[in-house]
């Protein structure tokens, strides 16, 4: 009767393991794909941005404002987790020479363990620059 009470306790122990584990693994996963997420939409949303008749014109890299706006929203509404809150803040959005600082606040879920509530909330800036070669 002792053995088959202690393979109860491990096995109880065994599921209380795995379910932090995973509880972990929901948090710590969340901010480096947040990073890469925001890193990979703003390259993607800056090169949609670009105004090409500017640049043939006058030989320098120009974004659009409104162009680049929109463009991120779309692609990072598509990719974002629908279980996380964001929000999404610009700063410092110039068209030529083209330069944005994108930030992103994410709200977790909030864990109730032993009475005590946490939260994690991750928050994930980033600044961008195209460069490349101006015609002379």
């Amino acid at each position: 009767m002792k053995n088959a009470l202690w393979g109860y306790w491990i096995i109880l122990l065994g599921v209380f393991i795995v379910i932090i584990m995973l509880l972990v693994q929901n948090l710590t996963t969340s901010s480096t794909q947040d990073y890469y997420l925001v890193k990979e939409i703003t390259e993607a949303a800056m090169v949609d941005a670009v105004d090409y008749s500017y640049y043939r014109t006058y030989g320098e890299i120009k974004i659009n404002k409104e162009k680049f706006f929109e463009s991120f929203l779309r692609r990072f509404s598509e990719n974002a987790s629908s279980a996380t809150e964001y929000t999404v803040s610009f700063y410092g959005i110039y068209e030529a020479p083209p330069k944005v600082s994108v930030e992103i606040k994410s709200k977790s879920n909030t864990f109730n363990i032993a009475g005590d509530s946490e939260s994690f909330d991750m928050v994930e800036r980033l600044d961008a620059i195209i460069e490349g070669n101006s015609i002379s």
